[in-house]
């Protein structure tokens, strides 16, 4: 059987997990909100700020709907913030305005984790496409030995696409991170105490996508250990 009591396991205990770190980086962000930015820019100012301190004008900042969708756009060169990130003057809103930046700075700069996961992101989205298609075929291959074999292999390359990329996106956003918190300390927007928190904040968003990480790599492990498990069989 594909699906089986280790994998519900696997997936309920990362769900789990991935639950309460979101929950915690909402809680963080939400306390950090209200704490008030020294210089009183807003996160739309610290993000034009910190892209013109290094040389970079040709990116925009703009404002997208929702909450905590913050995110650099590559294609179009673009920092895109959620409303309560644009337009707040706080701790919460500096530090995600300077993360995304720091991606931006990536982009600039050649940084080679983001170019890699960058042109793989096709590959990956096909790869999530052809999982969904398998999963409801292993249903009705159950019954053949070997159309069962070649699917399940089929569903281990395509989970080993998905870890890799769950893998090279973690030196992408502590990077990200640490141009920020250098930046900040930098300039003097806010104290060391803001600083301190700003860098709190951003290890918990970090931490969601350490779970999602070690979840892949769960998964892969299950999967080529029951592709192992039914060659010897």
């Amino acid at each position: 059987m594909l699906f089986s009591p280790v994998l519900l396991v696997i997936t309920i205990f990362f769900a789990i997990l991935g639950f309460w770190a979101s929950s915690r980086l909402k809680s963080v962000f939400k306390k950090y909100s209200k704490v008030p930015l020294l210089s009183g820019m807003t996160g739309k100012d610290v993000a034009l700020k910190m892209l013109n301190d290094n040389g970079i004008y040709d990116v925009q900042v703009i404002s997208v709907p929702g909450k905590l969708t913050d995110h650099y756009n590559p294609t179009n060169r673009t920092v895109n913030l959620s409303p309560d990130v644009y337009n707040g003057s706080n701790i919460s809103a500096a530090a995600v305005a300077a993360h995304e930046c720091g991606h931006a700075l990536q982009h600039a700069q050649g940084y080679a984790p983001l170019q890699f996961r960058s042109k793989i992101v096709p590959v990956v989205q096909y790869s999530h496409n052809i999982l969904n298609f398998l999963y409801l075929g292993m249903i009705f291959l159950a019954f053949s030995y070997s159309l069962y074999n070649q699917a399940l292999l089929a569903i281990i390359i395509c989970q080993a696409i998905i870890t890799l990329f769950s893998l090279i996106t973690l030196p992408v956003e502590f990077d990200a991170s640490q141009r920020a918190l250098a930046w900040i300390n930098g300039t003097g927007v806010t104290n060391r105490d803001g600083l301190q928190k700003a860098s709190t904040a951003l290890k918990w968003a970090a931490s969601t996508y350490v779970i999602a990480a070690l979840a892949s790599i769960a998964t892969l492990l299950f999967y080529v250990m029951r592709y192992m498990g039914a060659s010897d069989d």
